[in-house]
């Protein structure tokens, strides 16, 4: 959608709090003496001497490894022109804001004031020392070509003008897909490219090295087209000029399959596009108004596949989509450059990773549920969480089969982990979890199939092999689904429950455990056409491995019947809901937020008991704090008393267990607080990663603060006591949080398979 705003609100954007957009944040505790000595004077000696010694010791000790200039004299800002460096600093430190946000490398700014490209060249040469690459970028032409050649040759590190190679590389993308739709073959096209200055000269050799042939260009300037005719042509525009014979850009559009606009508003027109060939590729860039309008261009022909440089319009060629991932990925191997063989792997990935399913996160960022690859989706979106695993993983591999990174990469697996990591999403948890699962797939059953969230994610629980998906759902209802958006669910199991044979077998097996609770035969046959009820009988009778349900509907209709049915686990005296909460700055284990309302003391400890089998599951060892507004007995009140209690019962029942209370929540987060006033506690030196609540208001309410104020991430809840695998996802919860809770659940058949081995039970 067009973004709208007044003057005012892109100047008090830029002005309010602190001036600009960046900030220099240490890396390093800097909260003693101690650590002043190891930071500076006189700890800071030892790297230095290190990287004397052996100077490729400086991406050991310093940021020289995740660290970008972003460089620029402003002489060709944006649509501004030559405004100069002081001027164009706003978009340069805009720059490193994204080059931040989503590949998570830091950015110096430089502006330099000096238009003689010499001396911009010796200027930044000298800078080589404090950066790992350099991203030129609002330099003018021609003298951006001669200052970006002359630093890749003199300099060996990554060095990329971006105003060239970003837009050739995104738009590349989005040819070689728009060719693949309309069946065209590059070496058979005429492309007709409007603009001769930097992104237009470097799009068109990108697209020649791709394999359209030279002799296939049409090239136009501001005073026509660039023919061999001309003499007023420099040695750039000289190796473009063609031999046809057509003087305008309006005759050049005869015939061509493909245009190209890098140059102002409204050159051609609804007749230029009439002109050209069947499907024709229309790819306006000009910016913030394309060469043609868009919904002009597409009233004119149906056959139509178009791009623009908007943002409101589908196929945004954004030279985000490129630049921070190719710097990721040679900042990565420790490129001594940034060569055409991973500028070609970055137009592979990104071609590539537009036909592959779109994640719901981007479904919610556009609006938009039927993102899928066509005329309308050429290239990705650019808040498309999966481009940094895509682009700079391909852009690492080429570097290191062209020779040129210093630094080879041997897990790519643990790769993608980090990548993820760096631009804030932890998926550390989650990632070992789908490792685990896949390794052993299960059967896990899904109340609430006939709902598009569930069938997408099971087409992605399919997809990234964790499990195999039983679907409970009307049919021609979920066939209807699958057709309108276009899903693939080969691989699941699609059961109804009101047709299946089985439906007969399980009210009887019903019957006979619920029988003196009260449920009559006639009662648990039509439970049967419960999903919860049909689901967890699934699972009971073996039929499934692991069940889900919840998304539809609320906890306590859900949570009853696998209770009534499965049951807690022998020896468990509470069943009990735990949250996973990631965040940037680490992960942390909530309960109970979902079950118990106001537990005693006595059945916190069952509540600790479940939590701590739990987070062990997970393969972390539990630090507990059971929460209250009290710290150590400084306040009075039923709270306080029984966390107390609790703990004290915990700490008799449960030995070894690291585990404090009652205490405050920043409190048992807060190492540094601990030492200071409460240095006996056990949670002084690593701070508590369990977090028991002393009721279910406050779970829940804390879990809910963190996902929305706090930028948290939450899996959950998990069902945690029952005899075998049930879990209740949240009402409403996205795809990726149903993948994620199928993953748990395979884990957690395959730890009841386990154990019914070791028993010799199955």
């Amino acid at each position: 959608m067009s973004v709208r705003f007044k003057k005012e609100d892109a100047l008090n954007y830029h002005m309010q709090g602190q001036p600009g957009k960046i900030e220099v944040v240490p890396t390093k505790v800097l909260s003693s003496q101690f650590d002043l000595a190891l930071a500076y004077s006189p700890g800071v000696a030892e790297p230095c001497k290190e990287i004397h010694a052996n100077p490729a010791d400086v991406y050991k000790y310093t940021s020289k490894g995740n660290l970008v200039a972003v460089i620029s004299n402003g002489t060709a800002v944006l649509g501004l022109g030559d405004i100069g460096p002081e001027a164009s600093k706003p978009v340069m430190e805009g720059k490193g804001v994204l080059f931040k946000k989503f590949a998570g490398i830091d950015v110096f700014d430089i502006e330099i004031n000096e238009k003689d490209p010499n001396e911009f060249i010796k200027i930044v040469k000298a800078l080589e020392p404090t950066f790992g690459g350099i991203n030129l970028e609002d330099i003018k032409a021609p003298e951006c070509f001669q200052i970006e050649q002359e630093l890749r040759e003199k300099m060996h590190i990554p060095i990329m003008h971006d105003d060239q190679h970003g837009t050739a590389i995104i738009s590349s993308a989005a040819l070689l897909n728009a060719l693949e739709i309309i069946g065209k073959k590059i070496d058979q096209i005429i492309v007709v490219v409007n603009g001769a200055g930097a992104a237009a000269i470097s799009c068109t050799k990108l697209y020649i090295a791709l394999g359209l042939k030279k002799e296939n260009v049409i090239m136009c300037d501001s005073k026509g087209v660039i023919s061999k005719d001309r003499t007023d042509l420099d040695h750039i525009k000289s190796e473009f000029a063609t031999s046809r014979k057509v003087s305008s850009l309006q005759e050049a559009m005869k015939g061509a399959d493909v245009f190209v606009g890098l140059s102002k508003a409204d050159v051609i027109t609804p007749q230029d596009i009439l002109n050209m060939s069947n499907d024709p590729i229309v790819f306006a860039l000009a910016n913030p108004n394309p060469e043609i309008a868009y919904d002009l261009a597409m009233k004119t022909r149906k056959d139509i596949i178009m791009a623009t440089g908007r943002s409101d319009h589908p196929n945004q060629v954004n030279n985000v989509l490129g630049f921070p991932y190719i710097f990721r990925g040679a900042l990565d191997v420790r490129a001594t450059g940034i060569n055409e063989a991973m500028k070609l792997a970055a137009v592979q990935a990104l071609a590539e990773l537009t036909k592959e399913p779109v994640p719901e996160m981007v479904f919610r960022a556009y609006g938009n549920d039927k993102i899928s690859f066509g005329r309308d989706y050429l290239i990705p979106k650019p808040l498309d969480p999966r481009l940094i695993t895509a682009v700079a993983p391909a852009v690492a591999k080429a570097a290191m089969e062209s020779g040129v990174a210093t630094a080879p990469i041997k897990d790519w697996t643990q790769y993608d982990r980090e990548l993820l990591k760096r631009i804030g999403i932890n998926q550390k948890l989650t990632g070992r979890l789908i490792d685990r699962a896949t390794k052993n797939p299960k059967r896990v059953v899904f109340a609430n199939a006939d709902n598009y969230k569930i069938l997408r994610a099971a087409q992605e629980i399919v997809q990234e092999g964790i499990g195999h998906p039983i679907l409970l759902g009307n049919k021609e209802r979920i066939g209807s689904l699958v057709e309108e958006h276009k899903l693939d669910i080969q691989g699941c199991v699609v059961v109804d429950p009101a047709d299946d044979p089985r439906r007969e077998k399980y009210a009887d097996h019903l019957f006979t455990k619920r029988q003196r609770k009260g449920m009559t035969r006639r009662d648990a046959g039509r439970a049967m056409a419960d999903h919860n009820y049909f689901g967890v009988m699934m699972v009971e009778a073996g039929d499934a491995d692991a069940f889900i349900s919840g998304l539809t509907s609320d906890y306590s209709r859900t949570i009853s019947p696998a209770l009534q049915v499965i049951g807690m686990a022998p020896g468990v005296g509470r069943v009990a809901g735990m949250y996973i909460i990631m965040h940037k700055n680490g992960t942390w284990f909530f309960a109970d937020a979902t079950v118990n309302v106001n537990p005693t003391a006595e059945e916190l400890l069952e509540i600790i008991k479940v939590t701590t089998n739990g987070v062990r599951f997970f393969g972390v060892e539990p630090r507990v704090a059971v929460l209250s507004y009290s710290n150590f007995g400084s306040s009075k009140g039923p709270i306080p008393e029984k966390t107390r209690e609790a703990v004290r019962l915990a700490k008799a029942n449960l030995p070894g267990l690291i585990i404090e209370g009652d205490i405050q929540a920043n409190v048992a987060l807060n190492t540094d607080l601990q030492k200071e006033e409460y240095p006996f506690s056990a949670l002084a030196d690593e701070g508590a990663n369990t977090l028991i609540f002393p009721n279910l208001e406050s779970g829940n309410i804390a879990y809910k603060l963190m996902m929305e104020m706090g930028g948290a991430e939450a899996i959950g809840p998990i069902l945690l006591g029952m005899k075998r695998p049930v879990h209740i996802l949240q009402v409403g919860s996205s795809i990726r949080e149903i993948v994620n809770m199928a993953a748990i659940a395979v884990v957690d058949a395959q730890g009841y398979e386990n154990l019914f081995n070791s028993n010799g039970k199955k």
